[in-house]
């Protein structure tokens, strides 16, 4: 692993620590929407760095048909856990006043533990497991930390600032010890 899966996953999971803090100001669909091109940013980083930076230290992986399936079977999973998740969504939509947050938070906190269990388990990444657990626990110890010392934002700016976060800095880490240990091959020129 390069570190750089933590670190675009950390970037969209920092958008439940600040966007519920824009929302009084923004409104709750554009404290989501303000997200998008800092993502693309992200994401089109990320992609230059792995071009420009990781291919020239590690090369190209070509997967194999037995991991083409892995990866398909993990898009095809992704997908019915996010429909999964609309749905609920709806209904807790639909049923929001009859609903506590920490049964709301409960099922949030579970469809993000699924998700990264899943992915952890098809894509042979051990660290997701970890990030599903913490992931689990985030949105009930925000519930906790809500009800019990008035933290604002049922405590989403806390716990997924220090979720992000983490994941920000283990693939941070991860990346710098890549450099470190493959330094860049430069290819000789016969001609």
């Amino acid at each position: 692993s390069d570190g750089l899966w933590e670190i675009l996953i950390g970037s969209y999971i920092l958008e439940f620590a600040i966007a519920p803090l824009l929302s009084s100001k923004l409104g709750d669909f554009w404290s989501v929407v303000i997200f998008l091109p800092v993502w693309a940013i992200v994401y089109i980083a990320i992609k230059i760095i792995r071009k420009k930076v990781v291919t020239p230290r590690i090369g190209i992986v070509k997967f194999g048909k037995p991991r083409t399936r892995k990866l398909m079977r993990f898009s095809i999973i992704m997908l019915v856990i996010n429909l999964i998740a609309l749905i609920l969504g709806v209904l807790v939509f639909r049923y929001f006043n009859q609903l506590t947050g920490a049964l709301i938070n409960g099922m949030f906190g579970f469809i993000l533990m699924a998700g990264f269990s899943v992915a952890g388990y098809l894509l042979d990444y051990p660290r997701f497991y970890i990030y599903g657990s913490i992931l689990l626990i985030a949105p009930l110890v925000g519930e906790w930390l809500y009800s019990f010392h008035n933290a604002s934002h049922h405590g989403f700016p806390i716990v997924f600032g220090v979720a992000s976060g983490l994941m920000i800095i283990i693939g941070a880490i991860t990346f710098i010890r890549l450099l470190k240990d493959n330094p860049k091959i430069e290819i000789e020129d016969n001609s």
